[in-house]
């Protein structure tokens, strides 16, 4: 699979395949996307793989708390910014809408969209779950390395056959992360990253997020016309 069909190819999968994934094929993905793009070289990124029984214990230690849904434990950032403007508001509204509507639960429906929202601490059925952490030194520049690093892994996903999804919901639950993995203080759980091979058959795989057209954000100043 070449890069434009990759990037063509990635969506947010929110179910996956019992399948196995071979830990060599894991290995593969984060040592490659180490190449992604790091200011001064500092390579912020710091990866936690889990898979079986520390999988299931991880799932099993938030699934035992309902009660706290949505907001878990608190997070420790915020995911998106409070009071949020447009156009961004809207185009939130709308791919929430959108995923909702494909598996059949009305905006009315609150329980029916907190199961849902739940998945996420399942990994959505995957049977890799990586999570992914940065010093808590670092600032906005490492961050955006991190996330470049995130994308990376995403795009070397789909060359292995492979789809994921990250999920910053995993910050409301960041207590449980550090407590599990016995986690040094300096580190922050920035979101996790559910890894597997995608569920085609299932109803909320079946959309796409649409993306605003190329004039929405970007212009173009100097070139001969």
């Amino acid at each position: 699979m070449d890069v434009f069909d990759a990037v063509a190819s990635r969506y947010s999968c929110r179910a996956f395949l019992p399948t196995p994934v071979p830990e060599q094929t894991v290995r593969d993905i984060l040592e490659r996307a180490a190449r992604a793009p790091s200011g001064g070289n500092l390579q912020p990124w710091r990866v936690h793989v889990l898979v079986g029984k520390k999988l299931e214990w991880l799932k099993a230690l938030v699934r035992a708390r309902p009660d706290l849904l949505p907001r878990g434990e608190g997070a420790e950032y915020d995911i998106y910014p409070r009071n949020l403007k447009e156009p961004y508001e809207t185009r939130r509204r709308q791919v929430g809408a959108a995923l909702y509507q494909s598996i059949g639960v009305p905006r009315e429906d609150r329980a029916g969209r907190y199961r849902q929202y739940a998945r996420n601490f399942e990994f959505f059925g995957a049977p890799v779950g990586l999570l992914l952490s940065i010093d808590r030194s670092m600032g906005p520049p490492q961050w955006s390395d991190l996330g470049g690093y995130i994308q990376t892994v995403m795009l070397l996903a789909r060359a292995h056959g492979l789809h994921s999804c990250g999920m910053e919901a995993w910050t409301h639950w960041h207590k449980t992360f550090y407590s599990l993995l016995d986690i040094p203080p300096e580190y922050m759980l920035f979101c996790g990253l559910a890894l597997g091979f995608a569920d085609e058959s299932a109803a909320i795989n079946s959309w796409r997020a649409p993306r605003a057209p190329l004039e929405a954000f970007a212009s173009f100043t100097g070139f001969e016309s």
